[in-house]
């Protein structure tokens, strides 16, 4: 079930150049790892989104950028730590890369590349991002004392993969999505996109597919700039509003505004920027 890591996921430190070019070079040599690591700066002329989490900067293509957003909706819906959003990361990463495959060994599908014929759900359901985080979890929770435990060990506990040490290759990105995706660091997610988003906001769908992910979360319309989405907390604040930034193509949103900042698609690439908001406190406001 296991795959390898390419160029699509690029992870970074905020290190000098020099300094940056000689540490992969090392890690190159020494292990093998991250070929992804040739690619330093993000490809601004297509799609693309950047996440800063525990002083890292990691860089994923947008369906990348939303599978994250929506593990991170599902832990939060679930109420479940951040040790258990690693986990699922450092699996998601190996796995497939955070994308959602329609293929993979014998019958391995999804983010997680888990089996029909071994009781995880249909092809389809399976290929639900939600559905098949959701089934993770589940797996993981009965695993005894897994917050303890060695990321990969708690991974191969869920996986049962051939080589269960694979998954500890990817634990300091997983850390890193986990702090920018969960909210623990504030405005650290942001996407842009080659198209301009135009035409109305599929507010009523977004509102959807967030309950369907986070669990309720109430929304009513405001006349600036459409659709206001109400949250328990600031970091739950944030993991919406990184929701809403990786599905802004999908659903047509060309704006988010929350804790004072502001992303829009036409400038996606600067990613949130200050701004004097009008938005209620503890409240996502989107258009």
């Amino acid at each position: 079930m296991a795959g390898s890591f390419v160029d699509v996921v690029v992870f970074r430190r905020r290190l000098p150049l020099l300094s940056v070019v000689s540490l992969l070079i090392a890690a190159a040599a020494a292990v093998g790892l991250y070929a992804g690591y040739q690619r330093i700066a993000p490809l601004i002329q297509g799609a693309g989104c950047d996440a800063v989490g525990n002083g890292q900067v990691i860089s994923l293509n947008a369906s990348q950028a939303a599978i994250a957003a929506t593990i991170a909706g599902v832990a939060a819906r679930d109420s479940l730590p951040s040790e258990a959003v690693t986990v699922a990361y450092a699996a998601a990463l190996q796995e497939s890369k955070l994308q959602n495959l329609h293929y993979g060994d014998r019958d391995s599908v999804g983010v997680f590349q888990q089996r029909p014929s071994q009781g995880w759900g249909t092809t389809s359901q399976l290929e639900n991002p939600v559905y098949a985080t959701s089934k993770f979890f589940g797996a993981l929770t009965q695993v005894p004392g897994y917050q303890r435990l060695p990321v990969y060990q708690a991974a191969q506990a869920v996986q049962r993969s051939a080589d269960g040490l694979a998954y500890q290759q990817y634990q300091p990105m997983a850390v890193g999505l986990t702090s920018a995706f969960t909210g623990q660091d504030p405005h650290a997610v942001w996407c842009w996109y080659p198209q301009k988003i135009t035409g109305l906001p599929r507010s009523a769908a977004a509102s959807q597919e967030l309950s369907r992910t986070f669990g309720s979360v109430p929304t009513h319309d405001v006349a600036d700039p459409g659709t206001s989405v109400t949250v328990s907390n600031p970091g739950d604040g944030w993991a919406v509003a990184g929701w809403l930034v990786s599905h802004a193509q999908q659903y047509k949103i060309s704006t988010v505004r929350y804790g004072g900042y502001t992303w829009s698609a036409a400038s996606g690439s600067r990613g949130w920027v200050r701004s004097v908001s009008t938005a209620t406190p503890g409240s996502v406001q989107l258009g």
